[in-house]
């Protein structure tokens, strides 16, 4: 059972993988820059400042550090227990890959990226629908393009991905409910 599942996510990664080409491959690597989101995530901290104030605004600070370290820790944790190549180092893959990512790391098993991402758009999204009521499904489409650049970018099997979304959005949601206690006990 596993070992299909293993066959069919390589064969849907290097279709997808192989979609890329040469023209586009500039934008996917800015995406999947770390970096290039703090516009994002400036913005979100003003709209959570703009709804809940200052004193609310640094314990938001305080949950999501705590929230992507955890994000973080976990996912290497994952790495280091399944010791799955990432498809830029998989024999029988990496042949087949466009990789153009800057680096690749060993284990992909599950994306830090996608995790990540889908923490602060569930995170993000929950706190401020009352709100903004779309701004959640903005933000779950930026979770997908993030995710995506990285099979893009050659770095990460679907399977990697979906995993990654799933403990993103249950760990989004974590930190959602534990934040609703905080500002209600200590801003509230």
């Amino acid at each position: 059972m596993i070992d299909k599942i293993i066959e069919y996510d390589t064969q849907l990664f290097l279709f997808l993988n192989n979609l890329g080409t040469p023209t586009w491959d500039w934008l996917w690597l800015i995406i999947t820059d770390e970096l290039t989101f703090i516009p994002l995530y400036a913005v979100l901290l003003f709209l959570l400042y703009k709804k809940f104030g200052l004193k609310a605004l640094f314990l938001f600070i305080v949950i999501i550090a705590v929230m992507i370290t955890f994000t973080d820790q976990i996912t290497n944790v994952f790495k280091r227990g399944f010791e799955r190549p990432r498809p830029c180092r998989a024999e029988g893959v990496m042949e087949y890959t466009r990789f153009i990512a800057v680096r690749c790391g060993l284990y992909g098993f599950f994306s830090g990226h996608a995790a990540n991402s889908m923490a602060a758009a569930v995170f993000a999204g929950l706190i401020l629908k009352p709100y903004y009521k779309n701004l959640i499904f903005i933000l779950l489409f930026w979770s997908v393009i993030v995710a995506y650049s990285r099979i893009y970018v050659g770095v990460h099997y679907p399977v990697d991905i979906l995993c990654g979304w799933t403990f993103g959005a249950l760990t989004g949601f974590g930190f959602y409910k534990l934040s609703l206690f905080l500002i209600k006990r200590y801003v509230g």
